[in-house]
């Protein structure tokens, strides 16, 4: 057992591995989640259940405490020693009525008369049709804890109703791994099941899954699809093996063997892992949920399976009735075989219809990641712990793999459809031009020899896209096609910023930055860039040129930039509007950026007043209370209108962390620093929806969040946000430690 710190600690209760058991995998699966993005504010521990003082488990070392279920001096020995213990701040409590001592768990009762912690209890079932000694106990816990959490809509329902429960109750999804979408033929290939229409149901097995009604069902099916193939993954529980033995197990073979489906069903009799039970959704066309239990208000299987973007068939029990929209799967009747049948014929033969349901669940289901679970989780019990009030989700180890996924020989492709890159969308100098930052600014700070490669790809894309004028185009289609029809001196302008970004980084070898001057110079002869972005843009780019090239003829530049934005600003600016145009819409910040940058360049303060104030008025329209808001794209903010609140791009985050740090840096004022870390943590969940918006499994960001639900392509152009909008972390922390130790040096 571990030794306990003085950090804050919940205690987690309930089954663990290595109990082969759907809570243990649960609590498991929860508090590895909570660990990865609060254990620098506050950690889990692990209370196991044993089952009659009997089984033994070699338990890991995060289980500090263990307790015989079925001993009820324990619950109550146990409870005092807690009691004493400082560190645990409240407690989680897994609850299923078959993991505690006592009619209906009741020993657990003598546990809570004794604790004096904060106590959140967990049901992973409520029975809509209890009798009075399951109420009295369901209604005893409700009464002696701060909060109930259930997974289901319907759950609340039935505990306010049925049971009479005052005490507060969140609904907190089922949690799901994060894994990409994938068509299943790619993993059927490795599981050896190609050419085969792939069916399949896991779990422990047990008489009420149901299963034999799926296999009876089958028959008709396979003379129309003789190439499917139905796997039934998992082993027999181990209470019901205990009790029954393999009794069902056997009945279901030889139903198998009586209907000669044996080249059609397969057995898979093992506790499957995480990574195995993903490998195998991803491998099946339809998954089956053939449970016969009408009550059950939680089901992880199916949880999973939706997760994974399977269509699914399931029987209509409370927690299906809620996840299987007509949209997304197909309810059939319990006990039913010809029901299912239908059901299974159905989706075969109209593959559109399996495909965007496919497409549904796993849209449907994304704030049930185990990251959006965690979140959630950490909401509820905040209201019962004293945090200080800095108890934002740890940042992610910075993961460049998804933007090296989406660049190819020529440069970086546009779009992408959920996380695999879309070639037909062609390339974009915009999203080069972010790369190259992103890639510049990795390698200054780690050194890693990978982003020269990707930068010589980018600085050749630059010169191809460069026509003899110096005019730096845009879109190139496919075929590698420049559309001259499309100049953006938008495009140009980041382009331009990009460019001088790379030459002023002295750790990236000459010849790349002597090629990317080469494109600068001539790029800087064009004339006619007007946009306010491009005119801020190039502003960047010619400071950061300037850094590396100091002359008086770039000052000149940067002042004559600088003062067209002043006059937008002072044409456009009352005390109600301080900002350079009628209306507010993308990458806003930028403006306000360039002006910080002008006057390093310069030092005359009108450029710092008006960044300052300019971006104060910013922020005082994307702050909502302490969650930013970007302005939406779906309207934009038009002076004298109302602000668009949906469709917040991951492009518009990104430039106010750049943005905000950039004024801390210049001003010291820290409430610019702590401003662009709120801001940082829309991309981890501190948004409207509460979904974390980038995927640390693929290191790709969502396109955007809407209204009701988060746009799951990770195109280019997000994800390159996200990592400019990290990776400036890390670049403002060294430099805040590189200015202070100056400070030292010149004190001393």
């Amino acid at each position: 057992m571990r030794q306990l710190s003085e950090q804050p600690e919940i205690l987690v209760m309930g089954t663990y591995p290595p109990r082969e058991c759907g809570i243990a995998t649960f609590t498991q699966d929860l508090t590895t989640a909570i660990d990865g993005k609060f254990n620098h504010k506050i950690k889990t521990n692990i209370l196991a259940m044993n089952r009659n003082g009997i089984n033994i488990y070699n338990y890991p070392k995060e289980v500090s405490f263990q307790l015989d279920d079925s001993n009820l001096q324990e619950y109550i020995d146990l409870a005092k020693k807690i009691n004493r213990n400082n560190n645990i701040k409240l407690i989680n409590i897994q609850h299923e009525f078959g993991i505690f001592g006592g009619e209906y768990g009741s020993y657990l009762i003598a546990f809570l008369e004794i604790i004096k912690k904060p106590v959140v209890i967990t049901f992973h079932s409520v029975l809509p049709q209890p009798d009075n000694n399951m109420k009295r106990v369901v209604q005893t816990l409700a009464n002696k804890s701060e909060c109930i959490v259930v997974m289901a809509e319907k759950g609340r329902e039935i505990l306010k109703e049925v049971y009479g429960i005052k005490t507060r109750i969140a609904v907190v999804p089922h949690g799901i791994p994060t894994v990409p979408f994938v068509e299943s033929s790619i993993e059927k290939i490795k599981k050896g099941f190609k050419d085969k229409i792939v069916l399949s149901s896991f779990g422990m097995i047990s008489s009420g899954k149901g299963y034999e009604q799926v296999i009876n069902a089958l028959p008709k099916v396979v003379k129309k699809f003789p190439n499917l193939l139905y796997l039934i993954i998992g082993e027999t529980h181990p209470v019901v093996r205990k009790e029954e033995g393999e009794s069902y197990r056997n009945f279901i073979e030889q139903k198998v063997k009586k209907l000669k489906l044996g080249k059609n069903v397969k057995f898979y009799n093992k506790y499957v892992t995480l990574e195995e039970i993903v490998q195998y959704l991803q491998a099946t066309d339809i998954f089956i949920c053939s449970n016969n239990n009408p009550n059950q208000i939680t089901s992880g299987t199916l949880a999973y399976a939706m997760g994974a973007g399977r269509a699914v068939i399931s029987t209509p029990f409370l927690h299906a009735q809620e996840l299987v929209t007509p949209d997304r799967g197909l309810l059939v009747k319990f006990k039913n075989s010809k029901s299912f049948e239908k059901a299974i014929l159905k989706m075969l033969f109209n593959p559109k219809l399996k495909r965007d349901m496919e497409e549904n669940a796993y849209a449907n289901t994304r704030q049930m990641t185990w990251n959006n679970v965690a979140l959630a989780y950490h909401d509820v019990f905040k209201k019962h712990l004293n945090l200080s009030k800095n108890h934002n989700t740890k940042i992610p180890p910075i993961n460049l793999n998804h933007l090296n996924k989406l660049t190819d020989d020529f440069g970086i492709i546009q779009f992408a459809n959920k996380t695999e890159p879309n070639p037909h969308s062609g390339y974009t100098l915009d999203d080069t031009a972010r790369a190259m930052i992103v890639c510049s600014l990795h390698y200054d700070l780690f050194k890693d020899e990978a982003d020269l490669d990707l930068l010589q790809k980018y600085i050749n894309f630059n010169q191809y896209v460069q026509q003899k004028n110096g005019q730096l185009y845009n879109v190139v289609e496919e075929t590698k096609k420049v559309r001259l029809d499309q100049w953006s001196d938008d495009a140009h302008g980041r382009a331009l910023w990009s460019l001088g970004f790379l030459i002023n980084i002295k750790s990236i070898p000459e010849n790349l930055r002597k090629k990317a001057a080469g494109i600068f110079n001539k790029a800087c002869k064009v004339k006619n860039i007007n946009s306010p972005r491009a005119v801020a843009f190039s502003i960047l780019g010619l400071y950061f040129y300037h850094q590396a090239n100091p002359t008086i003829k770039n000052v000149k530049k940067i002042k004559g930039l600088a003062n067209y934005l002043v006059g937008l600003y002072h044409d456009c600016s009352s005390d109600d509007w301080q900002w350079f145009e009628e209306s507010l819409t993308y990458s806003n910040s930028k403006l306000s950026e360039a002006l910080f940058y002008a006057y390093l360049a310069t030092k005359e303060k009108k450029y710092l007043e008006i960044a300052q104030s300019s971006l104060d008025f910013l922020r005082s329209i994307t702050f909502e209370g302490n969650i930013f808001a970007p302005i939406g794209q779906n309207g934009w903010y038009l002076k004298d209108g109302q602000k668009a609140h949906f469709d917040q791009q991951p492009v518009d985050t990104a430039s106010m962390v750049q943005t905000l740090l950039m004024a801390n840096q210049v001003t010291k004022k820290k409430e610019y620093y702590h401003d662009a870390m709120k801001v940082f943590y829309w991309f981890l969940g501190k948004n409207h929806l509460k979904q974390v918006i980038y995927d640390e499994t693929t290191g790709g960001c969502y396109d955007g969040l809407g209204e009701f639900s988060i746009n799951l392509n990770q195109g280019a152009e997000s994800t390159i946000s996200y990592q400019l909008a990290r990776l400036s972390l890390d670049q403002h922390r060294i430099q805040t430690k590189i200015n202070k130790k100056w400070k030292i040096i010149k004190k001393s």
